[in-house]
């Protein structure tokens, strides 16, 4: 379905850049009240991070819950990269199984 790129460093720190970028001009915003603007670095920053990384499903809540007020003074989009970073390397140095017996429960 989804093309899952493998990790780079520049992929990464590209993300890293884009969700940094994003947190800190939302948090400049924030004091001003303006929502659309917010609204609209949050639809740049999950195309831009889903173009480095993927389609992760943890990226949908992230991008929810900067709608709430308050909660989206947090470094969300940072945090949320680093999370699909992590999982994205787990998922991609984990070994396949040894061929050899199956055992179905």
């Amino acid at each position: 379905m989804f093309q899952i790129p493998v990790l780079t460093r520049n992929r990464i720190r590209l993300a890293y850049a884009v969700a940094i970028t994003a947190d800190a001009l939302q948090l400049l915003l924030g004091p001003f009240g303006w929502t659309f603007p917010d609204q609209v670095i949050d639809v740049i920053a999950m195309i831009l991070t889903m173009a480095l990384l993927g389609f992760h499903p943890l990226l949908l809540p992230t991008f929810i819950v900067e709608f709430v007020p308050l909660v989206d003074m947090l470094p969300t989009w940072t945090a949320c990269v680093a999370l699909v970073v992590w999982l994205r390397k787990k998922q991609q140095t984990a070994k396949p199984p040894k061929e050899g017996p199956v055992i179905d429960v």
